[in-house]
């Protein structure tokens, strides 16, 4: 009766911890499917809209003057 009582004991034991290992791998296996789902998403969504180019370069002019301690260049 002890044996049979420890072998329940230990087979419950190998159940739980399978079940763990099995619900610990499925929720990785959803967190890197997630991740995937978002990246791919994110990289198509860049892809079918760019960033705006200026056309034009802001471009201002170089200021010189002089305020009587010496040159000021403003670039």
């Amino acid at each position: 009766m002890q044996n049979i009582r420890a072998f329940f004991v230990i087979v419950s034991a190998i159940a739980l911890l399978a079940m763990g290992a099995v619900l610990t791998a499925s929720l990785t296996v959803a967190f890197a499917g997630i991740l995937a789902l978002l990246s791919i998403g994110r990289a198509l969504s860049m892809r079918l809209k760019p960033a705006p180019v200026r056309a034009k370069a802001n471009k201002r002019e170089m200021r010189v003057w002089n305020d009587g301690r010496g040159t000021i260049i403003d670039l």
